[in-house]
């Protein structure tokens, strides 16, 4: 659900800019409180797992889309609202940044969408209450699939919204919407499930991190080895090699774009804030859709044939490698820089 800036306005894209910069101030006032050094580690595992997992689309049966994981949910049920929004930011800058998933102006959009919704409306509204004080796997799991749904719902809803009030696009209101509700309908319910099998984890390995985080308490002297260890390598397997299996299926949003105006790709005005920051993009993104730049020495056989399933691929496992160790180092400089600033007098 990465919005390109072919979608938006500079005015819209401005507003959500603001909106979004506005939350992260708040989100780091209030991380100062809680944040100690158990929690920064943690930030930057988490960061990378969730940057390898949108790697992976998964395949929407019957209908030719495919959706990925917004992690939202995961982050702010192990993190907290505040550094889990803080952490989604981190996740996809570094994604628009180096590996062009997103455009520049609709950062703040994307950020907004992906972060706000599961992290301040999803998490504390419905999670927390089927959760409860004390958590099983069955309250888990039902907390974690309606907050995995209803999150992604109001995220695809401000998707379109944002879209229709910059009227840069061919994209009708109602047309739009009929397509982005229900196939994110499906992409949430997957997302739910595999947040309610990654907390499991979890609260199986150290049930305090939730009980702590709902209470918003320092992990203290909390050992997290193992949790770090097998989200680390999570992370690695996930990025290094089944980001390999990958549905090429046009993602939620594609699709619908395909489905309300026949084409899954618009094409970004080449004048102003557009082509400025088209511009910026193209020069730092140096994996551009997570594989190596092609600088015109393909050839043209091998560009117009049909790619293998498992797309096993150097550049994809490096782009996973890469984005999740600057995602983890993002992550991490962010929770140092607060720890640091709560400890100066």
């Amino acid at each position: 659900m990465h919005m390109a800036d072919a979608l938006l306005s500079p005015t819209v894209g401005g507003a959500m800019w603001t909106a979004t910069a506005g939350t992260i101030a708040v989100c780091a006032r209030k991380v100062q409180r809680d944040l100690d050094d158990r929690k920064v580690p943690l930030m930057g595992v988490l960061g990378a797992f969730v940057f390898a997992a949108q790697m992976i689309n998964f395949t929407i049966p019957a209908t030719g889309s495919s959706g990925h994981l917004g992690g939202g949910m995961i982050l702010a049920i192990l993190l907290g609202p505040y550094a889990a929004f803080l952490t989604i930011a981190s996740v996809l800058t570094v994604q628009a940044l180096f590996f062009a998933d997103g455009g520049l102006l609709a950062l703040g959009c994307n950020i907004f969408n992906l972060g706000f919704f599961p992290c301040f409306i999803a998490y504390p509204f419905l999670y927390r209450p089927f959760a409860g004080s004390n958590p099983t796997p069955m309250r888990i799991a039902v907390g974690a699939v309606l907050g995995g749904i209803v999150g992604l719902q109001l995220g695809a809803l401000a998707v379109v919204t944002e879209t229709v009030l910059s009227n840069i696009s061919e994209l009708p209101l109602q047309a739009f919407l009929a397509a982005m509700l229900p196939i994110h309908l499906g992409i949430g319910l997957v997302e739910g499930l595999v947040t309610a099998a990654v907390v499991s984890f979890i609260w199986k390995a150290r049930p305090e991190i939730l009980r702590y985080t709902a209470e918003s308490r320092p992990l203290g002297h909390l050992g997290l080895k193992k949790v770090l260890v097998g989200l680390g390598a999570a992370a690695l397997i996930t990025g290094g090699a089944l980001s390999w299996f990958a549905s090429s299926n046009p993602d939620g949003l594609e699709w619908s774009m395909a489905k309300a105006s026949g084409r899954e790709e618009l094409e970004t005005p080449a004048t102003g804030i557009h082509r400025l920051l088209a511009g910026i993009q193209e020069h730092t993104s140096f994996l551009p859709d997570y594989g190596f730049k092609n600088n015109g020495t393909e050839p043209a056989s091998a560009a117009q044939s049909q790619p293998s399933w498992p797309a096993v691929d150097k550049g994809t496992s490096t782009a996973g490698l890469v984005g999740g160790s600057l995602t983890l180092a993002l992550a991490i400089m962010i929770g140092l820089l607060f720890r640091k600033r709560k400890q100066t007098p």
